[in-house]
């Protein structure tokens, strides 16, 4: 039975949802508070992190904790794991304990070194078309219980819902840009995330945390300071990334 205090968190997550929509939000605003709210709301999960599509292969786009970052990118680096399953296959994926799991090889040892032991992956569908995949890490067996499941579920297809009035609405090319904008972003600070990890032999957690300190004690975003980082040490701006495909519209 899902308790009264669940439902009002969820129902929170919903409204916090359609202020976004009523602000016209930039998109990439929305999907990070998308993935943050995600966390909060499935209330095992460590991290989350929003895949999309993109030139037949796979994106983070957002992400609520590194954990997340890192284990989706294993995902694409081994082209196999339960987020892209989620997105080939437009079905739920559930990992209940990751040490027991042998359905995906590659993926499984390099997640387990980074603590990631149950997890769950849920298509996110625009259109009729899948898009994207929400994907929650934990680092504890059994960590979705049914009513884990069904929040994340009921929140998934909420974003869903948002994400196709932001879609209809949208300038298509400026929506284009913008996705193209927050893909680049990340692909910046994750650059930035290398290069503080060689320089200060640390894990990927504690570069993101000297990396979001030299942002605020600079009064900078994240991203600048990050192109700073790599143009100091490559003596040239970082690359940009490839560019989003946005997803077709049925009439």
């Amino acid at each position: 039975m899902v308790s009264d205090a669940a439902e009002s968190h969820l129902a929170s997550a919903y409204g916090q949802l359609l202020a976004l929509l009523s602000d016209s939000p930039h998109v990439d605003v929305f999907l990070d508070h998308v993935v943050r709210v995600a966390a909060e709301v499935v209330t095992p999960a460590v991290a989350c992190g929003l895949t999309m599509r993109r030139d037949g292969g796979a994106f983070t786009i957002a992400s609520s904790h590194d954990l997340a970052a890192r284990g989706d990118e294993i995902q694409y680096g081994a082209d196999e794991g339960p987020c892209l399953e989620a997105l080939r296959r437009a079905r739920a994926v559930e990992v209940v304990d990751l040490r027991e799991d042998e359905r995906w090889c590659r993926y499984r040892k390099h997640a387990l070194q980074l603590g990631i032991v149950s997890s769950l992956s849920l298509p996110v569908t625009v259109d009729r078309e899948t898009v994207g995949a929400l994907n929650l890490y934990a680092t504890h067996p059994a960590a979705f219980t049914d009513t884990a499941r069904q929040h994340a579920m009921a929140f998934t297809h909420q974003a869903a819902a948002a994400l196709t009035v932001i879609l209809r609405q949208a300038d298509q090319a400026l929506l284009h840009q913008q996705l193209t904008d927050a893909m680049a972003s990340r692909s910046v600070i994750d650059q930035a995330l290398g290069v503080l990890m060689g320089q200060q032999r640390c894990t990927a957690a504690e570069a993101f945390v000297l990396l979001r300190q030299a942002s605020q004690h600079r009064n900078r975003k994240l991203r600048d300071v990050a192109v700073e980082i790599i143009t100091q040490v490559t003596g040239r701006p970082p690359q940009p990334a490839t560019e989003f495909v946005v997803p077709r519209q049925h009439s």
